[in-house]
């Protein structure tokens, strides 16, 4: 096991999931319009979805009833569908918007698709059928996302894989548990959780735990069962820098050891918090607690956790874990959390104590690869250094709470090398969108937290479809 090549865990064990889909066919009980211009249609629609990386499930070839619409639903339900795609080849019956509307909780998707393109006759009234739906189910207060298109149109295809992860993304947030372990770190009050917010905003619940509780778990383990993380943590293969490793004998195989086997101990007790409580998402209180009392710092164990998908944030940052959260379902994460250092016109420092996942940096063995350290300020062990990768594109994206409602605000750029060497974890975001400097103030007046998401990619516009169908403020 390589850094660039970590196994995928937090999807693997259902902690974030990918999107299936359940495709509804809505029409009426006798034909309309041109039925051999549906079928055509509604065979395009199945060769679209046949191209994208999910599951589709697709319960009946024609829903025209009420009772036949819940069926449909049910049997979606009963497959573990996460996105309903609506689609009408050919005008349905509108009185199924708000029974749908009932049935179905999550946002869902209306696809409507072209008249046919020769011919005086109108051929579907594909368009007009959704509109009608569309406006039904946002004046009953339903979350959507559109889509218009011919199926076999490269664009219309673009839109509807975003509209589909975005709505994914947006369920994955709602109805879940999510843990706090202790408080947030002391004066990062921006951080705070509360859980009544959380409960009305996002029907979830809040789990908090004590730092006493995590540590005594990541103790209890005897030598013998961390023998398979230890492995792990070595499979890195992750260079010693300076500092590290002193408490051993300087050359042998004690060198490290000691240090390892504590970061085995915080990445188990986490992974197993993450199974035994069921938590979507989870925040930690790192210091001054775990340094403090057990003499190491856990950036190691977490930044294995991000680069394997789990949704989980230092310093009490819980909606920062919920930051990653919206990525990993989204598919477009890890997520490198990063304080905003300091900014020019048209750049931010990305900077962090040393937990960013190992995709995101430098390769190993490179000199600004990841190697394990000390933390730049107590000196204590374990922190990954590196440098993120230059010359990538990234987008930076925040998710907070403000004023009574959740506000989400995103901006794209491109990565590059730092102007200079720092300890720790070391990046530059540069955006020509806007002017840095400006839109910090903007955001600061917002009451922003100091912590940003950083992804590979260009997903802002992704992002926005997300915050909107949660309710969030687009910024």
């Amino acid at each position: 096991m390589t850094p660039q090549h970590l196994e995928q865990r937090a999807l693997q064990h259902g902690i974030v999931t990918e999107p299936k889909l359940g495709l509804l066919i809505l029409g009426r009980k006798r034909p309309g319009f041109d039925p051999e211009w549906g079928a055509e249609v509604t065979g395009r629609i199945h060769a679209a979805l046949d191209q994208l990386p999910w599951q589709v499930h697709v319960p009946s070839s024609n829903i025209a009833d009420p009772p036949e619409l819940e069926r449909a639903v049910q049997s979606c339900r009963a497959d573990g569908v996460t996105v309903l795609l609506v689609v009408q080849p050919t005008i349905s019956d509108g009185r199924l918007a708000p029974v749908l509307a009932g049935l179905w909780k999550d946002p869902v998707v209306l696809w409507a698709t072209t008249e046919k393109p020769t011919g005086a006759m109108i051929s579907a009234n594909s368009l007009v059928g959704t509109h009608v739906m569309a406006a039904t189910l946002r004046q009953l207060g339903k979350p959507l996302e559109f889509v218009y298109g011919h199926p076999d149109d490269g664009e219309t295809r673009a839109q509807l894989h975003r509209a589909l992860a975005a709505v994914h993304a947006a369920g994955q947030l709602t109805g879940r548990s999510y843990g706090l372990v202790g408080y947030h770190a002391p004066g990062f009050v921006d951080f705070h959780a509360d859980p009544v917010f959380l409960s009305e905003q996002l029907n979830s619940h809040l789990f908090h735990l004590s730092t006493a509780e995590l540590i005594a778990k990541a103790g209890a383990y005897e030598n013998a069962e961390l023998w398979s993380e230890l492995e792990e943590l070595r499979a890195l293969g992750l260079p010693y820098g300076d500092g590290f490793g002193c408490g051993g004998d300087g050359d042998g195989a004690a060198r490290g050891d000691a240090e390892l086997e504590m970061q085995a101990r915080y990445y188990r007790a986490f992974r197993e918090l993450f199974a035994e409580q069921g938590f979507d998402a989870l925040a930690f209180r790192c210091w001054p607690d775990l340094p403090t009392q057990t003499g190491h710092w856990p950036y190691l164990a977490l930044a294995k956790l991000v680069s394997e998908g789990y949704p989980i944030a230092m310093e009490g940052d819980l909606d920062g874990a919920l930051g990653s959260r919206i990525a990993e379902s989204l598919g477009i994460g890890p997520v490198y959390l990063t304080d905003w250092l300091e900014h020019t016109r048209d750049s931010i420092t990305i900077w962090h104590t040393g937990a960013a996942p190992f995709q995101l940096c430098d390769p190993v063995g490179s000199e600004t690869g990841p190697r394990l350290g000390v933390q730049f300020n107590n000196r204590l062990p374990t922190v990954v250094e590196a440098n993120i990768r230059g010359g990538m594109d990234a987008t930076v994206f925040r998710l907070w709470r403000f004023e009574g409602r959740y506000f989400l605000a995103s901006l794209e750029g491109r990565t590059a090398e730092p102007e200079r060497a720092r300890m720790a974890t070391n990046g530059r975001f540069e955006t020509s969108e806007l002017d840095v400097r400006e839109w910090f103030e903007e955001m600061l007046q917002l009451g922003m937290p100091h912590h940003l998401c950083v992804v590979e990619g260009r997903h802002a516009e992704t992002l926005r479809r997300v915050a909107r169908l949660i309710g969030a403020e687009e910024v």
